[in-house]
């Protein structure tokens, strides 16, 4: 089969040949329908602490179709049905697996970094760690429920959202995931802080109420457009710095929710967070249920997460569609599929 293969830093994906995945015992064997790129894809083939090694095969956030079952596949799987796959693939007996949270089982393997991902034409995956997707759902908001999930999963980590004055810093898609799970579960106000005007615009379409500039006097805007600090900010970016900028904006008894993936150092001054009392969570990955709750969203057309997509392409342009998201212009969410 065909696969867009990390060779080394400083180099793109080269479209490679390589063999056909096998299917192991409780696996099946899917023909990728659409695969999106993460910016976890993007770190990985430059950042030393999280280096994937050559011949790597990324993409995690991907739908398909069964081709191949696999023995002691559990359920009633068959061919030709429909799914997309929480990006890991576990042992299948211990607790976290058997209630849907494999992201906790110590024998994980991570799908696009352990066990080769969707930047291929066909791809393995553990059939306990997916969900059915329903006809209604199209490929395309299959390949979106994996960062939805990520999304969802920060703002349930939150608690109580109904009612507050949420600060959403960063409108990628997580951040644009963020706003709209806010809104759905009744924020008072979203507000989103973003550098560029053009993505900051897009967050309406998600649940935003409105917008501040990253770069100018955000917490003042805030206030001026809420008329209070925020209760509750989620900080969707990763770079340094911005955990103490959180706290310097954050109102008093406010909850910091971190999403961003930082891999460096970064500080903030804890007697100001304890001045305020202010509460920090972390939040990564996502659940089954959490899956599962999206997908029945997308096939009730509660919730239209569409146009996250800015950019398809195919497999053999994903090299280059690839590097451009290293500096990215007005792309949010880029997938490859088939053509």
């Amino acid at each position: 089969m065909k696969a867009a293969v990390f060779q080394e830093v400083g180099k793109p994906l080269g479209i490679e040949t390589v063999t056909d995945p096998q299917p192991q015992a409780g696996e099946v064997i899917i023909q990728v329908k659409a695969c999106g790129i993460c910016g976890t894809d993007l770190h990985a083939t430059v950042d030393p602490t999280m280096l994937v090694p050559a011949g790597t095969v990324l993409g995690h956030e991907f739908s398909g179709e069964i081709v191949e079952i696999g023995p002691g596949v559990p359920g009633d799987w068959k061919k030709g049905d429909r799914l997309c796959t929480l990006p890991f693939i576990g042992c299948g007996d211990c607790v976290p697996c058997r209630t849907g949270e494999p992201w906790q089982c110590p024998g994980k393997g991570i799908i696009g970094f352990d066990v080769p991902g969707g930047f291929a034409e066909y791809a393995r995956v553990h059939a306990n760690e997916a969900i059915r997707l329903p006809e209604t759902v199209s490929w395309q908001e299959g390949a979106l429920v994996e960062p939805l999930a990520v999304s969802l999963h920060a703002v349930r980590l939150a608690g109580k959202v109904e009612g507050k004055r949420v600060l959403v810093i960063g409108a990628g898609a997580i951040g644009l995931g963020v706003a709209n799970w806010c809104n759905f579960f009744g924020a008072r106000d979203v507000i989103v802080s973003e550098r560029d005007p053009n993505r900051a615009r897009q967050a309406q379409k998600f649940g935003a109420t409105g917008f501040v500039d990253a770069r100018g006097e955000a917490a003042a805007e805030f206030q001026r457009l809420t008329g209070g600090a925020p209760e509750l900010i989620f900080e969707c970016v990763g770079v340094p710095g911005l955990l103490a900028r959180c706290v310097e904006m954050a109102a008093y008894g406010a909850e910091i929710v971190v999403v961003g993936f930082c891999m460096q150092p970064d500080t903030f001054v804890p007697a100001l967070a304890m001045l305020k009392e202010i509460s920090f969570k972390f939040s990564i990955g996502n659940n089954k249920a959490e899956f599962q709750f999206i997908a029945d969203m997308m096939a009730a057309d509660r919730i239209n997460m569409r146009p996250l997509i800015t950019d398809l392409v195919s497999l053999s342009d994903l090299p280059t569609a690839f590097e451009a998201l290293r500096r990215p212009v007005h792309q949010c969410k880029v997938l490859w599929e088939p053509k």
